[in-house]
C-alpha cells in the first residue's frame, strides 16, 4: 500500500482537548496501535458546528428515532445547529476518502449507538436506544463505509471485523 488507510475518529479520542469540560478521552489503543496503521481524520461535532470548550454539557431527550440535542441546565435547543453543520460536514469528508470511522460512546453527537435518551413521559426513565446527531447523519450519507464505536473496539472479535472492512474497502 502506498498510503496510509483514512479513518474519521471523534477527536477527543486521540487526546485532543475538545470534550465539555475541556479534557479529551484518549484512547490508547486507538492512538498507540491502530493508530501506526491508519491516518486519523479528528472530528468534534460540537466544536465544529460551534459550540466551543469548554461548554455546558448536552443531551438526547425526546423520541429516540428523532431526539433533540439539548444543554442540560438551560435546555437550549442545539439540534438545528447540529444537523446543518453534520450535513454540510458529510459533504466535505466525500473528500476525504474514509475507509471507517470510530466514534465515542454514548455522545449525544458522536454516539453509534446505544446513547441515553429521556423520555419525557416517565420522569428519570432513559431509553438507551439513542445514535448521536452527526453519526445518524454520518452513517445515512456513508452506509458502505464501517463505523464502530471506541468501547466496542475493546472487544477481540468486533475489533478485528472492523479491521478487515476498513481494510477490505482500502
Amino acid at each position: 500500500m502506498d498510503s496510509r488507510i483514512k479513518i474519521g475518529i471523534s477527536a477527543c479520542l486521540i487526546g485532543h482537548n475538545v470534550r465539555w469540560n475541556g479534557g479529551h478521552k484518549k484512547d490508547p489503543y486507538l492512538t498507540d496501535t491502530l493508530g501506526l496503521y491508519v491516518e486519523y481524520v479528528p472530528i468534534c461535532p460540537e466544536v465544529e458546528c460551534g459550540l466551543g470548550v469548554s461548554r455546558e454539557p448536552l443531551c438526547l431527550i425526546g423520541d429516540p428515532d428523532n431526539p433533540r440535542l439539548i444543554t442540560l441546565r438551560t435546555n437550549i435547543d442545539h439540534t438545528d445547529q447540529m444537523i446543518q453543520w453534520a450535513r454540510k460536514k458529510v459533504k466535505d469528508l466525500e473528500k476525504e476518502d474514509l475507509c471507517g470511522f470510530v466514534f465515542k460512546k454514548k455522545s449525544p453527537s458522536c454516539g453509534k449507538c446505544r446513547v441515553p435518551v429521556p423520555v419525557k413521559n416517565f420522569k428519570g426513565m432513559t431509553q438507551k436506544t439513542g445514535v448521536g446527531l452527526f453519526a445518524r447523519v454520518f452513517t445515512k450519507h456513508f452506509p458502505l463505509i464501517p463505523v464502530e464505536e471506541e468501547g466496542r473496539l475493546h472487544d477481540p472479535k468486533l475489533r478485528e471485523t472492523f479491521i478487515e472492512q476498513i481494510f477490505t474497502l482500502k
